[in-house]
């Protein structure tokens, strides 16, 4: 162990102050960071500090996010027990599950650390998360990434980034696919969770392959399923996407009847038009409803992934030229959960 750390820092809440009951970013509020940890935690591990960008999340940019894989891909692995990249909570979630397949095949630790509220907000626990971040890395001898992040009146859970879904409404806590998060912070001692779903420490050691795919298209439109979607709404005429992904019901089921509401008469819209449509998330093992009876066979299906991978998976594929399928059907860094 080199007792050495590099911090990345980019923002966010966790990298910003609160002034007359607006949160803006502050520069300097990124060393607190490591002042604060180092107030309660001692000052055994050495930090070094790389800033490539000082934004709030919610206004990253695909420059953005490459000056963040950049500085990544520029620090001398080496040199670190691991990487600790500092993010906003709002698009924790796409960055982490990004930077999971970009990163598949690091060989240090890269966790993610984020905060629902500032620093100077004593409801913050980005101090805890930070030192969540740098228990694991001190614990572990292997590489990938991950997510350490504390939701209310729990320990702070250690996530595999390729399985970390969506913050939840309101309350922007964070979890894992299927509720199972890769393990804890218990007495400041990281402790694995012995899953069924969970790579274990053994599998996480051995060597991985890069992705492959490692450029970003954003031309692709997202659509919710809901009651009475009304698919007639989206008509292409001035600009046409790459792709449409369509999130299904938690069942894997979108309505196919009716007129303006069939998913089915939006699917041939969009053939006629040359446009690829994905369908996600679907679980490969389960019972299929009658009413999606042949779906997967009209469109691109994305299984045993989340809804927030395989939309990374589907940018990754039309910015780097490779195969939609191809790419939701790969495993680059346990992605995929079988139940």
């Amino acid at each position: 162990m080199k007792n050495r750390i590099c911090v990345i820092f980019t923002g966010g809440t966790i990298g910003s102050y609160s002034n007359g009951g607006v949160v803006d970013l502050k520069a300097e509020t990124a060393s607190l960071l490591i002042e604060k940890y180092r107030e309660r935690f001692g000052k055994q591990t050495e930090f070094d500090e790389l800033r490539p960008i000082n934004i709030l999340s919610e206004n990253v940019q695909p420059a953005d996010l490459e000056k963040m894989a950049e500085c990544v891909r520029g620090v001398d692995k080496s040199a670190y027990d691991g990487i600790i990249m500092t993010h906003g909570t709002d698009t924790l979630c796409f960055t982490a599950n990004l930077f999971s397949q970009l990163f598949c095949d690091i060989e240090i630790p890269l966790v993610f650390v984020s905060a629902l509220y500032p620093l100077d907000d004593e409801r913050s626990r980005g101090v805890e998360n930070f030192a969540g971040a740098v228990t694991f890395i001190q614990s572990v001898d292997y590489g990938g990434v991950f997510v350490s992040f504390e939701n209310h009146a729990e320990n702070c859970k250690i996530h595999l980034a390729s399985r970390l879904i969506s913050a939840t409404q309101i309350r922007g806590e964070y979890e894992s696919i299927l509720n199972v998060p890769y393990g804890e912070i218990r007495g400041w001692r990281f402790v694995y969770n012995e899953n069924e779903h969970n790579p274990t420490p053994s599998q996480l050691r051995r060597p991985r392959k890069p992705c492959g795919a490692d450029r970003l298209c954003t031309d692709m439109v997202t659509i919710q399923a809901h009651s009475l979607l009304n698919f007639d709404y989206y008509r292409f005429t001035e600009t046409k996407p790459k792709a449409v992904m369509v999130q299904l019901y938690h069942s894997g089921t979108v309505c196919t009847e009716g007129k303006e509401a069939n998913f089915k008469n939006f699917l041939a819209y969009c053939k006629s038009l040359g446009i690829e449509v994905v369908i996600a998330t679907i679980d490969s093992k389960a019972r299929v409803y009658e009413s999606a009876l042949g779906l997967a066979d009209m469109c691109t299906a994305a299984y045993d992934i989340s809804f927030e991978m395989a939309t990374v998976k589907v940018l990754l594929a039309l910015g780097s030229g490779k195969s939609i399928e191809e790419e939701l059907n790969k495993n680059n860094f346990f992605e995929k959960v079988y139940r």
